[in-house]
């Protein structure tokens, strides 16, 4: 492909993504709340577009006065490489239009400064959401009760403020991990209709610890991903230059909360047809006309090269040798047409169709260098089919590692080939086996679905529970967390996060046009604090500081609850400042 060629492939793309963008911002309007405060008195607010900073694990209803006492200043300490984050609420009984919001350089000393450019100031949009109701069901919206959460967090540069209304804003500071330990001083402007209307001050001091990349998190995040989510989304074809255009800043944002794992599809509609976006596969099964196997890897390997190349390399999940109702697909060139077939594990048809798979797939896998660090992967299978796959596994090509999210306890039937093991919130894996799981380096996670009222990240869910999993990872000595659903969006997940089978935000946790969540910002934070906590336990030990550990270790042990804590909210800022003060 020549370079002309390949420059306008790319500016195609790009005009693509910047017109789509444009036009949803355009669009982009919120559903009607459904239970609107009646009583709210909104004639006694102040003339004007009211404001104050507030606590972001706090969720402010759109059409309800917030009661809080007013603050123009907000001071936060971080580490280098670390991102801190508020919340600024606006409130406005008449309609105010273009409301923006820009910063300030920080500076400590003429020498030291921090350029504004660190900062974000994000508005907060608004979905339908639902409520727990008894989790994994299938559901009647009127059965559940429906209400307009804030979760969205939008990439416009200024938003109108409709008459009696409130608008959080999410703002953000990256703390560069080359800044200089200091107290830094800088301003949030607030301008509406260009005008600059009100100045916050911010105070920001930066500690001596750094936080390193998110690539080099040990944190292990797996979130998984569904590149045809958005291509339906956007109503372009699958693979496709604007397609891949939209995926790229999409993927960004997941590996810059530390991503480990690629979600790849081995064959179609591994979990069925039960989400909005059926899996397609990566790789194209043929049956040739005298009974021979080709496989075309063209996808599978494209998908593969460009998440490795947003640095989410360190493992690669392939969905599954046993699909959910275990049906298979592939083109036959003597029918002329797609065939679909039931092959269970353990049966004369699965293991025909199969063998010629693995040896073709290991081989392939060799070539690119991939072999090492690939996964067979299932979700949530009963023992019987996992042992009769592993049987046929191990006859064929007994190298292959297995990962496994594991609702049934079984991992003690085959724990050394379970290179990856998730458990659901509330299993627990003995310790004995942990210890050897970790001694083989083996990674063992827990994840939560629809089963778990708590800690979860739906759109109903309390924002601090998404730091909770991050400390409860490590007061368990788990590896990290798994969520079965980073983009698996509803038919419109900008306007309503429900869905027809689980409770609300369940099947995704990312927006379109690469918006963040606060559920998505309060994952990442605990996870932030997971690796911080690692770091203050090997300084701690390695400078035989016994009292600092001590208090560390009963802080982090504080975590490992079943239960919602009555005061979480209270328990989680309360230790990420003594992680602060630990940390000087």
């Amino acid at each position: 492909m020549n370079k002309k060629l390949v420059f306008v492939l790319w500016l195609t793309a790009l005009l693509f993504c910047k017109t789509v963008t444009a036009q949803l911002s355009k669009d982009y309007v919120e559903a009607p709340d459904p239970h609107p405060d009646e009583k709210a008195d909104w004639q006694a607010v102040s003339k004007g577009v009211q404001s104050s900073f507030a606590n972001p694990l706090i969720k402010f209803a759109k059409g309800a006065i917030p009661i809080l006492k007013p603050r123009q200043s907000w001071s936060a300490t971080g580490w280098k490489g670390e991102r801190i984050f508020t919340q600024v609420i606006l409130w406005s009984a008449a309609a105010s239009d273009k409301v923006s919001f820009k910063f300030t350089d920080f500076m400590a000393t003429k020498k030291n400064l921090l350029p504004a450019s660190i900062a974000r100031a994000q508005f907060v949009r608004h979905v339908l959401t639902d409520e727990f109701g008894g989790g994994c069901n299938t559901r009647k919206p009127e059965d559940f009760s429906v209400s307009l959460v804030a979760d969205v967090i939008d990439n416009t540069n200024d938003i109108a403020i409709p008459a009696h209304t409130t608008r959080p804003v999410w703002v953000s500071v990256n703390i560069p991990a080359t800044a200089t330990a200091g107290t830094y001083q800088g301003s949030l402007q607030m301008f509406v209709k260009n005008k600059l209307y009100k100045n916050f001050k911010i105070s920001i001091e930066v500690l001596e610890n750094v936080l390193p990349k998110p690539a080099d998190w040990q944190f292990y995040l797996d979130l998984w991903q569904n590149p045809y989510s958005v291509a339906r989304y956007h109503h372009v074809k699958p693979w496709s230059a604007q397609h891949w255009a939209l995926l790229k800043p999409l993927m960004q944002l997941l590996a810059d909360a530390g991503q480990k794992t690629i979600t790849t599809t081995i064959n179609n509609r591994a979990w069925g047809t039960q989400t909005e976006d059926p899996y397609e596969s990566m790789i194209v099964w043929n049956k040739k006309a005298n009974g021979t196997w080709g496989y075309d890897y063209s996808i599978f390997d494209k998908w593969v090269t460009f998440m490795m190349s947003l640095g989410i390399k360190q493992q690669i999940n392939c969905y599954s040798l046993i699909p959910w109702g275990n049906e298979f697909y592939y083109n036959d060139a003597k029918a002329g047409k797609e065939i679909k077939v039931m092959a269970e594990p353990g049966t004369k048809e699965y293991a025909e169709l199969i063998t010629p798979f693995l040896l073709n797939f290991k081989t392939h896998l060799i070539q690119k260098g991939w072999d090492k660090i690939t996964r067979l992967a299932m979700d949530e299978r009963n023992p019987e089919q996992m042992k009769s796959m592993l049987v046929l596994l191990n006859s064929v090509e007994p190298g292959f590692a297995i990962s496994l999210a594991d609702d049934h306890k079984a991992y003690k039937i085959y724990p050394d080939q379970l290179k990856d093991l998730s458990v659901s919130f509330g299993s627990t894996i003995d310790k004995e086996d942990l210890e050897y799981r970790k001694q083989h380096k083996m990674i063992s996670t827990f994840y939560v679905c629809c089963a778990q009222s708590f800690p979860n990240i739906h759109t109903f869910s309390l924002p601090a529970e998404g730091v909770y999993i991050g400390w409860y990872a490590i007061a368990t000595n788990l590896d990290g967390f798994l969520f079965w659903a980073y983009n698996n969006w509803v038919k419109d997940p900008l306007v309503d996060s429900r869905f027809r089978t689980w409770p609300a935000g369940d099947t995704y946790v990312i927006y379109p046009e690469a918006r963040s969540s606060i559920r998505f910002e309060m994952l990442r934070d605990g996870i932030e604090d997971a690796e911080k906590i690692r770091i203050l336990r090997a300084k701690f030990i390695r400078e035989n500081n016994q009292d600092k550990l001590n208090k560390l270790n009963t802080l982090v042990g504080s975590f490992d609850k079943l239960t919602q804590p009555q005061n979480l909210d209270d328990m989680v800022q309360a230790a990420q400042n003594t992680l602060n003060e630990l940390s000087k």
